[in-house]
């Protein structure tokens, strides 16, 4: 193979000093070319090449950069099985696709991946670059969640791989510790995955109305909710009738006024009324003689001119003459008629109000003939009405007779509490239900009779150690989750819930006491989420 010097040598005999410099110059220039390319080393990786730099450089990458947000071209290949290591590449890639972690020596490949149609957690083991064994090692791993909870995970050996016993939940997102037992050496490696995470600045959070609260113990009351009817105060309604025959002369008030206890309600030309008056005079007047005529015989036996059995049958005349008026005014009184008659005469009769209330039947018109036995007027007293409930046989146990309710109105938003005034010992051949009901008072005359409600009432209280605002709880991928707060933002944490009273819900699996979640507004993380998980294609 001929040298530069060669090369040289032989142009110098037919080229000038000039053309020798120019060629010595190029040939230089292509050694040095040659030496830069050897001292580059190995050629760079697959995912170094898309990115034009080392992946050491990751350290400074947003999230979005590792979860599939960044361009096409970015060289994270997706592994058989949906490696899920490809979400949380914190460190270099493994051999085997997974976050290398090291402890002097030994080195430890963490890798996500599906495996019999759940999420497992699979380990390689290296001591100076040398596989170990996996059947040769002891390993366990503890993933601390953003809720609190502590997942203990145990590990089997597969062939050259430990494959955790377990499924490892998603959302991957935790704070591990590994714990490996390999050459009589105990070793602890740290491990941690964010995948999830919605970054939100805390102006962000102050902008969107994102409120922030604390996870705590709280009192749960679980109500029982039961159909009911507004219906009158019985005790404080009346069908008021004449208790005599006659026809109307007048009817001063209309349906729906408002009367008060004497209030004439009708006017009734009666002749039962008139023949009563009368008997009624004619016994006064009877008994007025009788009166004269006992004090006339006194008076003659004082004397001693009159015996004194005529003194005793006059006394005798005057007590039944008293009780023929006394009999009289009885019958007046128990029709509602006075005694003495008005300026229109002895047939005059007028019907009143028993009470405070209102006109709420009318069915009498001026003119009509009515029977003592027609209800010519319905009046109540809303000022109290019943609230009556159905109680399916089940929930009788639950509606005791002082129990405190709440009615609600299912056609607009008001509320009345009350307590239950009855409870019924039947229970009826069709609706299999018993009657109960509770006196709701009505100042305003807003519990309209007839008007449905809901009737609400205390099934269970207990205390519970964890519990959230009711505005926390949303649903993921058919996961009930709660948004825990994170120094860079949210991340979703699934839970298990319990009881709730419409306010607080108990939390029994997934979240510790004390934890920081996002509470009102909490919709508007889940809509950052969305936009994730849009961008963010498998």
């Amino acid at each position: 193979m001929k040298t530069k010097t060669d090369l040289i040598s032989r142009a110098s005999a037919t080229l000038g000093k000039k053309q020798l410099i120019a060629i010595a110059v190029l040939i230089a220039l292509g050694g040095i070319g040659g030496v830069a390319i050897m001292s580059s080393g190995p050629g760079k990786s697959g995912a170094q090449e898309a990115h034009g730099h080392g992946h050491d450089e990751a350290k400074g990458h947003g999230d979005g950069e590792h979860h599939g947000e960044s361009k096409g071209g970015d060289g994270h290949k997706h592994a058989e099985g949906h490696g899920d290591n490809e979400h949380h590449e914190e460190g270099a890639k493994g051999p085997n696709g997974g976050q290398t972690l090291t402890d002097g020596d030994f080195g430890l490949e963490v890798l996500l991946a599906e495996q019999g149609g759940a999420p497992r957690m699979k380990l390689w083991l290296s001591k100076k670059g040398k596989a170990l064994a996996a059947d040769k090692v002891k390993v366990t791993a503890e993933l601390t969640r953003p809720g609190g909870d502590v997942e203990k995970i145990t590990f089997k050996a597969d062939k050259d791989v430990l494959v955790s016993t377990q499924a490892v939940e998603e959302p991957h997102a935790f704070e591990g510790m590994v714990m490996v037992q390999a050459d009589k050496e105990s070793l602890i490696f740290q491990l941690s995955q964010k995948e999830g995470l919605i970054a939100m600045t805390d102006t962000q959070i102050k902008t969107a109305s994102v409120g922030v609260d604390t996870s705590g113990p709280a009192t749960i009351r679980s109500t029982l909710q039961l159909p009911g009817e507004i219906r009158f105060n019985e005790d404080r309604t009346a069908h008021v009738v004449p208790r005599v025959a006659g026809v109307v002369e007048s009817s001063p008030v209309a349906l729906g006024q408002q009367v008060r206890k004497g209030d004439v309600l009708a006017v009734i030309s009666s002749p039962a009324i008139s023949e009563q008056r009368a008997e009624l005079q004619a016994a006064q007047m009877r008994q007025q003689l009788a009166r004269t005529t006992y004090e006339r015989e006194k008076k003659l036996w004082e004397e001693k001119i009159s015996p004194q059995q005529d003194v005793l049958q006059a006394e005798q005349a005057l007590r039944e003459t008293e009780i023929a008026v006394a009999n009289v005014r009885q019958k007046l009184q128990a029709v509602g008629a006075s005694a003495s008659a008005s300026a229109g005469g002895l047939n005059r009769y007028e019907l009143r109000a028993p009470f405070d209330g209102i006109v709420i039947e009318k069915h009498i018109a001026l003119g009509e003939q009515v029977r003592e036995d027609t209800n010519v007027f319905t009046i109540s007293d809303l000022r109290t009405v019943w609230a009556q409930i159905n109680v399916p046989a089940k929930d009788l146990p639950l509606v005791r007779v002082g129990e405190k309710v709440t009615i609600r109105s299912t056609s607009f938003d008001q509320s009345a509490t009350g307590t239950v005034a009855y409870v019924g010992s039947l229970i009826g051949e069709q609706t299999r239900t018993a009657q109960a009901r509770v006196t709701v008072k009505n100042p305003k005359a807003i519990w309209r009779p007839g008007l449905f409600v809901n009737v609400e009432l205390l099934a269970s209280e207990a205390s519970v150690p964890v519990t959230v605002a009711s505005d926390a709880i949303q649903t993921m991928e058919n996961k009930t989750i709660v948004f825990l707060r994170t120094p860079t933002g949210f991340i979703p944490q699934p839970v298990q819930v319990g009881r709730s009273d419409g306010k607080r819900v108990e939390i029994v699996k997934g979240l510790q006491p004390g934890a920081k979640y996002a509470s009102t507004g909490s919709f508007v993380v889940k809509a950052e989420a969305g936009k994730g998980s849009a961008s963010h294609s498998h």
